[in-house]
């Protein structure tokens, strides 16, 4: 099994900008656990699309609530 083929335990230091396997840092320097070393490299990335999620379903949901507050207010 090489390198690429372990599962989970690969991480993305923020501040060497590296790809580690297995945690060799500080928890405050890192990203993860990713399963594969090419999700680590794309850790920025991916926080960025889950951000974007989130943020769009917190719009949802803060429209969610303005509607009922409408209605109630009737």
């Amino acid at each position: 099994m090489s390198e690429g083929d372990v599962v989970g335990e690969y991480y993305y230091n923020i501040r060497t900008r590296m790809v580690e396997h297995g945690r060799q840092s500080p928890w405050e320097h890192l990203m993860g656990p990713y399963e594969t070393h090419e999700d680590a490299e794309r850790a920025l990335e991916i926080a960025e699309a889950r951000n974007l999620e989130w943020d769009e379903d917190d719009t949802e949901w803060d429209e969610t609530w303005d509607e009922d507050d409408e209605t109630r207010e009737e």
